[in-house]
Formats: C-alpha cells, structure tokens, sequence
C-alpha cells in the first residue's frame, strides 16, 4: 500500500507518522502494492480530526475519527476501516459461497452480480420536478423540508447539484462531473 499522509494544523512528527504506518500495516493483507490511503490529521480548537480514505476497484473505504487523543484515534480509525473491509468481506462470501480466494481485491462483484443482490435493492423511487437555484437556497429549502440532503439544479451552471447537512451541522455541495 501507498500511504499519502497530510496535516493541517499539526506538525506530522516521526512518531505520529510511525503511529500511522504501525496501525495501517494490518490493512495492508487486504490490498495490493497499488492501493493508496489518504489519510489526513486536523487539530481544531480541542478536537483532534483523523480522515481515512481508500478508493479501490470503484469503491471507497472511509472513516472520519474525532477525540481529544491524536494516537488513539490513529488506532479508532484504522480499526473502522478494518471492520468496513470484514463487513464487505463477510458480504461476498455469503453471496458467493464458492469462492474460496483469501484476495480481498479479486472478490468484488461484477455490476451484474450487485444488481442481482437482495440486500442492494432500490425500495423506492421519487421524480420530482427541480428548480434553477443556488447552493444557499437550495440549503434552505433543504432545512425546510427537514432532510439532510437536497438535489436541486445551479442556476449559473444548469448543472443538477446537491446540499448535504455533514456530522459537525457545516454543508456540503456535490457537483457531479462526467468523465
């Protein structure tokens, strides 16, 4: 695995970083030398902020930590992305009882397969009509209705975005590209 490892507002020490490389060596079973983690400490005010993310095979691992003890949540958030990978896991093998591979890159599914997943199935469908709009309105119409996210389409881009309420009450924007 390939580790890119950022800070803001904090110093990235020897052993900070060591304490990063120690934890995420157990991951490391369930990756391919290709495979990079970013992984971000933040201190703000008291809090102490770990970001993990690990795209790989169209998918995306992550975890953000938060606590009062840098180390420890190094330790919480490489614990979580082990539990995401175990759950994932554990989802494949009972899907797909005859596969044996201890691989963890070579067991994901097929879109076809995904599809055919029970547990993946769409419950529910909406069309709604969308107004042209800005972020800041669409923030508002989104706290009207009481969700915590909104589609909506930009005004300036005509492009469909959308408003999401984050864990610390902030917002969030996703503007969709195509590649």
């Amino acid at each position: 695995m390939k580790y890119n490892i950022i800070g803001r507002n904090v110093d990235l020490t020897e052993a900070l970083n060591n304490a990063i490389y120690n934890s995420c060596e157990k991951l490391e079973k369930y990756f391919n030398e290709n495979t990079e983690a970013t992984i971000t400490l933040s201190v703000e005010k008291q809090r102490h902020i770990m970001e993990i993310t690990i795209p790989f095979n169209s998918q995306v691992l992550r975890a953000e930590i938060e606590g009062d003890n840098m180390y420890k949540i190094i330790d919480t958030g490489i614990d979580t992305i082990e539990k995401q990978i175990l759950r994932f896991k554990n989802k494949l093998r009972t899907k797909n009882r005859n596969n044996t591979d201890n691989n963890f890159t070579s067991v994901f599914l097929s879109a076809d397969e995904i599809e055919a997943d029970d547990s993946l199935k769409i419950e529910r469908r909406k069309k709604f009509a969308i107004k042209p709009m800005n972020s800041e309105e669409a923030v508002l119409q989104m706290e009207l209705i009481g969700h915590n996210f909104y589609v909506y389409l930009d005004a300036e881009t005509e492009e469909v975005n959308v408003v999401y309420k984050r864990r610390n009450n902030s917002y969030g924007l996703i503007e969709p590209q195509l590649h």
